[in-house]
């Protein structure tokens, strides 16, 4: 607040030991809640006047907001905890005060007295500075607090409506489950102890707490209702429309929240979802799914990638290169696409056809085809690996076969399959087994499938899938 005071930003003074801008940074976010720092982090008017008094700004703002009758809170927020061994409840603390005698005798709780004395010493020096002050507080502006916040135009606060002032980030939303754990407006989590008074609260304003940085320990805190966080702080809740990709759920999650900081104080389905916020969604979902392509998919990207690498100008195929790419190509192809089991069963064909412009698939299809058309005019798909593109393919199909298949220039890795569509023999040289191999081939498998041809001269025969007739 004095940097801001001052006009100068932490990074421009010659501190000893600089403060870390992660602190900084959340000291402007805490002092813009309290409406000290306007959006680029200058003084405001209400700032200048927390910063004339000798309080915490916390403090200063609530004091300022809520009028004398806040200043026994903030004495008693000040100072130490004057009961020991006692649930969180701020209203224990307020009752001690009022009463100290009374309380030691009706509570089983220890009571510190000379503490309790420093609070209302401190209570007295508060009101009189709030009564002497009142010219230095007028003089800020009040329009960007919600209704019934501000001077003394306001019905009485709850001690935890004034405790929310100071503490604008600890207003705790209790999160689902059996035990007591709260997320804070600030985004932090908290917990109380499972048999403190408090603990089935659903909304508190903490206090203080042990300051664990994980999870801390409440060990003050505040019953405050949702219709007091909508009166205090009702120009900073706001609607905001929701729509996630499948992850926990496995599908598509459409909500309408009213958010306070971190806190959702209301959550609705989101009816007629714009088909391009559930589009995006599903992109968020494939990245956390994983992309997996298969089959002809699988193929194609091959093919593309086969013809990268020898220096064609295509685009990146690999695994890596299309998730980096994919509001590219797959976002337009995701219509009615909302769930993990969809996916699923989507097909990436079309979506990567899609990503290639006519000269580019015409190059594809001269170079790599995807297919390749036997004798007997069946196209047998082409896998493209990095050893070789091959196909597997029944050996009576080939009958005739003089020239052995290429691709690009590439000979074939030629599987060559029996009647039952098992691998009898692997070649990159047709004519070469013709002559040499298939020879010890035919004689196995003409005792396995006798009624197959097996002449002596495939290269002689019409190639053919049927089998002899029988006699």
């Amino acid at each position: 607040m004095e940097l801001a005071l001052w006009g100068a930003a932490a990074e421009d003074l010659a501190f000893l030991t600089p403060p870390p801008d992660g602190t900084i940074a959340e000291a402007r976010k805490l002092l813009q809640m309290l409406g000290a720092l306007d959006g680029q982090h200058r003084m405001t008017s209400h700032g200048k006047a927390l910063a004339r008094l000798p309080l915490h700004p916390r403090l200063g703002h609530m004091l300022l907001q809520a009028g004398p009758e806040a200043a026994e809170l903030a004495a008693l927020m000040g100072e130490r905890d004057p009961l020991r061994a006692a649930p969180a409840d701020l209203g224990l603390r307020l009752e001690a005060l009022k009463d100290p005698k009374g309380f030691q005798r009706k509570r089983p709780y220890q009571l510190s007295y000379p503490v309790v004395e420093r609070i209302r010493q401190e209570t007295r020096r508060l009101q009189k500075q709030r009564s002497t002050g009142k010219k230095a507080i007028g003089q800020f502006s009040t329009g960007q607090f919600s209704k019934g916040q501000t001077g003394t135009d306001q019905t009485a606060l709850s001690p935890a409506a004034m405790a929310a002032l100071a503490y604008p980030d600890r207003v705790g939303q209790r999160r689902k489950g059996d035990q007591p754990r709260y997320v804070l407006s600030g985004g932090k989590g908290v917990q109380l102890d499972p048999g403190d008074t408090l603990a089935a609260a659903p909304f508190i304003v903490a206090l203080d707490t042990d300051g664990n940085p994980r999870e801390a320990r409440v060990r003050m805190a505040a019953q405050i209702t949702l219709s007091e966080i909508h009166d205090l702080f009702g120009d900073q809740i706001s609607w905001q429309d929701h729509c996630h990709g499948p992850k926990r759920a496995r599908r598509v999650e459409a909500r309408q929240q009213q958010r306070f900081g971190a806190l959702t104080l209301d959550d609705r389905l989101w009816k007629d979802v714009p088909a391009d916020k559930v589009a995006e969604a599903m992109l968020d979902g494939v990245r956390d799914l994983g992309l997996r392509i298969t089959g002809a998919a699988a193929r194609l990207a091959a093919r593309v990638e086969l013809l990268r690498a020898d220096g064609h100008d295509l685009p990146d195929f690999s695994n890596e290169g299309l998730l980096a790419r994919l509001d590219d190509w797959l976002l337009p192809m995701l219509g009615g696409v909302k769930s993990a089991a969809a996916w699923k069963q989507f097909d990436l064909l079309p979506a990567l056809r899609a990503a290639l412009d006519w000269q580019q698939t015409q190059l594809l299809d001269r170079e790599a085809p995807g297919s390749f058309t036997t004798p007997l005019g069946r196209k047998i798909p082409i896998t493209y690996s990095d050893e070789a593109p091959e196909i597997s393919v029944r050996l009576q199909e080939l009958f005739g076969v003089s020239r052995h298949p290429t691709v690009g220039g590439v000979p074939l890795k030629i599987t060559l399959l029996s009647p039952a569509q098992r691998p009898i023999q692997i070649t990159r040289d047709l004519p070469g087994f013709w002559t040499g191999s298939y020879s010890d081939v035919r004689k196995d498998m003409r005792a396995q499938y006798p009624r197959h041809p097996w002449p002596e001269d495939p290269t002689q025969e019409d190639p053919t899938l049927r089998a002899k007739r029988r006699k």
